[in-house]
């Protein structure tokens, strides 16, 4: 009994240390034997050498479990000898360790630890996540029509279950390390699968809108749908949102972690303004098509400009140092020509936001004005005009307890003389008299009710 516990602490432990950890199994030529063992003895790793008997020209296959952020380091060394033209390597993530021997790692630096995978890995993550394949294209367009259909139905939770399916992680993140990595093919995959991602999306949103139109939503007001006006002249927190969204997909990438949930949140920057492009296109709503035209660009921008920023402060360079330089002046130039963009967009962004403040203070006015009229209000509610990058206060509606059948008038010209808006008042009375002993009858069956308890 005592064995078998001491056994079960044991893997207990190897599953902690294995998320940690890469196995790399190296093909060694006849000739590079000593070599590689020398780079390992001189790192102090443990390995394990196997004759290899299949015929070919490798002389041993070696097995080395290393420290995620040390493959990176020890493939370098492995290249600079020669052995990816000569052999090759593979890196696959380690599951448990069984073993008894004391680790000598020490612990405290558990909240400093980079714990990034290596260059070769995070390239071939990205190529894989960043090809425009059929699965691609089939998940993007299933979830912009259910993005479309949350807006039209006005469904917070269909939008978000929209950004579950979308898969626009890998070319923004694609794009990011084919930069930093100097890798041309894989930038130019994804740049293409990003361009022809939103194409796709806005095209299948105005399909299935225009479908819509035609048979269940007609004469539907599609600006009065929640889900749709917040995609309407949107603020500039829209730019904080896809920001964090580049950085986190990145991070999760370059720490080897999974990646769908961060993809939820790269969606929520791109799929429901993509969608919500469509359904102006279809509905001939330029505002809308405009408006969040420009959102889907900010976020991409800011998506892509995060992600590069992260991968370069986590220490990614190319394959060889004399790269380096060539890859500093190209990522410096495209994060000019990103940051260039995103000021330019985030321009209306501002003024959208300057916008909103000037109608909060509005309805501040109304509602001190209303109050300083003697007017007991019971709610608020402000109707607006929306024009492009901006919302005009078309109509007051207030609920008050009055008698006074010209308190609409009479405060109108009061929010005139305050703000120097000149909008209409709609004021739905409630009897004074009649609340007044509503309240009366209230506070006599009050008493009667603390009896009967």
């Amino acid at each position: 009994m005592e064995i078998v516990e001491k056994h079960s602490s044991i893997q207990i432990l190897s599953k902690a240390l294995g998320a940690r950890m890469r196995l790399i199994q190296l093909t060694i030529p006849q000739d590079k034997q000593d070599i590689v063992c020398r780079i390992l003895e001189q790192r102090d790793l443990d390995f394990t050498l196997t004759a290899e008997t299949s015929g070919r020209d490798y002389d041993a296959v070696v097995s080395i479990p290393v420290e995620t952020d040390e493959v990176e380091d020890l493939l370098d060394a492995f290249r600079s000898v020669g052995i990816e033209r000569d052999g090759y390597a593979l890196v696959t993530d380690v599951e448990a360790i069984l073993s008894q021997k004391p680790e000598t790692d020490d612990d405290d630096d558990t909240l400093i630890d980079v714990n990034r995978i290596s260059r070769d890995e995070l390239r071939a993550q990205a190529a894989e996540m960043a090809a425009f394949t059929p699965n691609f294209m089939l998940f993007t367009i299933i979830s912009t029509v259910v993005a479309a259909a949350g807006l039209l139905t006005d469904s917070a939770a269909v939008v978000v279950g929209s950004m579950v399916i979308a898969p626009l992680l890998g070319p923004t993140v694609g794009a990011s390390v084919g930069s930093i990595v100097n890798d041309d093919e894989l930038f130019r995959e994804g740049v293409k699968a990003q361009f022809l991602g939103l194409v796709l999306a806005v095209t299948s949103a105005t399909a299935f809108a225009v479908i819509a139109k035609l048979t269940l939503f007609p004469n539907i007001d599609i600006r009065a749908l929640g889900e749709v006006a917040a995609r309407v002249n949107p603020g500039a927190l829209s730019l904080v949102i896809a920001l964090g969204s580049g950085a986190a997909g990145a991070l999760s990438l370059t720490a080897g972690a999974s990646a769908p949930l961060v993809g939820v949140m790269i969606a929520a920057a791109l799929i429901p303004p993509a969608a919500a492009v469509g359904l102006g296109i279809a509905y001939g709503d330029s505002v809308l098509v405009v408006s969040a035209g420009i959102l889907v660009l900010v976020n991409i921008l800011s998506i892509n400009f995060a992600s590069l920023a992260v991968l370069w402060l986590r220490g990614y360079r190319p394959d060889h140092w004399f790269e380096e330089d060539l890859v500093r002046r190209i990522t410096l130039k495209r994060i000019a020509v990103l940051t260039m963009g995103i000021l330019v967009l985030s321009s209306f962004l501002v003024v959208t936001s300057v916008d909103l403040q000037r109608n909060a203070k509005f309805e501040s006015t109304v509602s001190t004005t209303a109050e300083e009229s003697g007017l007991t209000v019971l709610s608020m509610d402000v109707e607006y005009q929306t024009k492009l990058f901006s919302r005009h206060p078309d109509q007051v509606v207030l609920r008050v307890a009055t008698n006074n059948d010209r308190a609409a008038d009479a405060l109108r010209r009061r929010i005139k003389q305050r703000t120097n808006i000149d909008t209409s008042v709609v004021i739905i009375r409630e009897n004074i008299e009649t609340s007044t002993e509503a309240r009366a009858q209230q506070r006599a069956l009050s008493p009667t009710r603390g009896v009967l308890q």
